[in-house]
């Protein structure tokens, strides 16, 4: 997981709630968020994803945007895809390798 600071704490429970649509575990849960900033009324997402040809890429950023503006504060979202660091199996945690594993989709 990223840097969760006091102001951005909300975020990242409230991005808990969207589902990465390959596997049955949170965007968060695996590891696809790096970081979370608040300036005013806009928040700047830094993630990443599993795969450069990921085909769910959209519907994922999408459902970022549609959570995070639900919070009454949220004006816009910005989201800043990066491949640096790339994603591993390092970043999930520890509720996301318990999740993969009870669905068979990994033994780790």
């Amino acid at each position: 997981m990223g840097k969760i600071g006091s102001d951005t704490k909300k975020y990242w429970e409230a991005l808990k709630e969207v589902m990465d649509p390959e596997f049955p575990i949170s965007v968060v849960d695996m590891g696809l968020i790096y970081d979370i900033e608040k300036n005013g009324g806009e928040l700047h997402i830094t993630m990443t994803y599993t795969a450069v040809s990921c085909a769910c890429m959209e519907w994922i950023e999408q459902d970022i945007r549609h959570r995070l503006l639900q919070e009454n504060e949220v004006q816009a979202v910005q989201i800043n895809v990066v491949w640096d660091p790339p994603w591993t199996v390092d970043r999930l945690s520890p509720e996301g390798r318990e999740k993969l594993k009870y669905w068979g989709v990994s033994s780790k």
